[in-house]
C-alpha cells in the first residue's frame, strides 16, 4: 500500500473490524471517512461473474471520465486480468484477505496513468462477505487527467494482505472440522468386544460377481 488514501482507509477498516473476519456493512460510518469519500466505493458481489459498483466517489468518476455506479468491475479489464480479479475477490470474500491492485490505464490517444485500488471485505446479510469497501488513488497525476477518459485498463501488480498475518482463525477452525460431520446422521453404530464404532457407508459398490 503506497498511497495515503489506501493506507488511511485500510487503517479505518481494520479498526472497526476489531479482530473479526470483516466488519459489517452498517458499521462503516461515512462521517468518519468524509475526507476520503470522493475516492471510495462500495462493491456488491452478485455472483462469481458479477461484482458491481453500488457507490463510487466523485473523484473516481472525474478521473476516469465515466460513471462507475452499476458497472461490473470485472468488465474493466481484459480476459486474463478478469480471471485474476475473480480469483482474488473470491479469496477476499472467503478468507478475509485485503486486496491491493496497481493498474495502468490509457486514453484513446495513448496517454497513460497508474492508480492503486484497495478492496476490503464487508459482511452484509447472513454473515456472508458480499460487499466490499474500497478506494481508488491515482499514482500519477498528469495535467490531462480528467480531460481525457481512461478507457483501457490492465493490472500491473496485485497482492493479498492478511490483517492478522495469515488467514483468519475462523477459516482455520472450519478447515479443522472433520469431513464426516455433514454425514453424522447417516452413520451406523457397530459394537464389538466392548468397543463401539461409528461406521459410514462408503462409495464401494458391489458388482454382479459379488452376489
Amino acid at each position: 500500500m503506497r498511497e495515503v488514501i489506501t493506507q488511511t482507509l485500510y487503517g479505518y477498516w481494520n479498526d472497526i473490524r476489531a479482530g473479526r473476519l470483516a466488519p459489517k456493512r452498517f458499521e462503516v460510518e461515512p462521517s468518519q471517512i468524509a475526507n476520503m469519500l470522493p475516492d471510495t466505493f462500495i462493491l456488491e458481489r452478485v455472483d462469481g461473474d458479477t461484482c458491481r459498483f453500488r457507490l463510487a466517489g466523485t473523484r473516481i468518476g472525474e478521473a476516469f471520465g465515466v460513471e462507475f455506479r452499476g458497472l461490473n468491475i470485472l468488465e474493466l479489464v481484459g480476459d486474463e486480468d478478469r480471471i485474476t480479479l475473480q480469483r482474488q475477490i473470491s479469496v477476499i470474500a472467503r478468507q478475509g484477505a485485503v486486496g491491493v491492485f496497481t493498474f495502468s490505464s490509457e486514453t484513446d490517444t495513448g496517454q497513460a496513468a497508474r492508480w492503486e485500488m484497495l478492496i476490503l471485505p464487508l459482511v452484509h446479510l447472513h454473515n456472508d462477505v458480499d460487499r466490499f469497501l474500497g478506494s481508488v488513488a491515482m499514482i500519477d497525476h498528469p495535467v490531462w487527467l480528467g480531460h481525457e477518459p481512461l478507457v483501457r485498463h490492465r493490472i500491473v501488480a496485485n497482492e493479498l494482505v492478511w490483517p492478522d498475518g495469515r488467514p483468519h482463525a475462523m477459516i482455520d477452525a472450519l478447515h479443522r472440522q472433520s469431513p464426516f460431520l455433514p454425514h453424522m446422521g447417516e452413520a451406523r453404530i457397530v459394537r464389538s468386544d466392548r468397543r463401539q464404532f461409528r461406521v459410514y457407508d462408503g462409495g464401494l459398490m458391489k458388482s454382479d460377481d459379488d452376489h
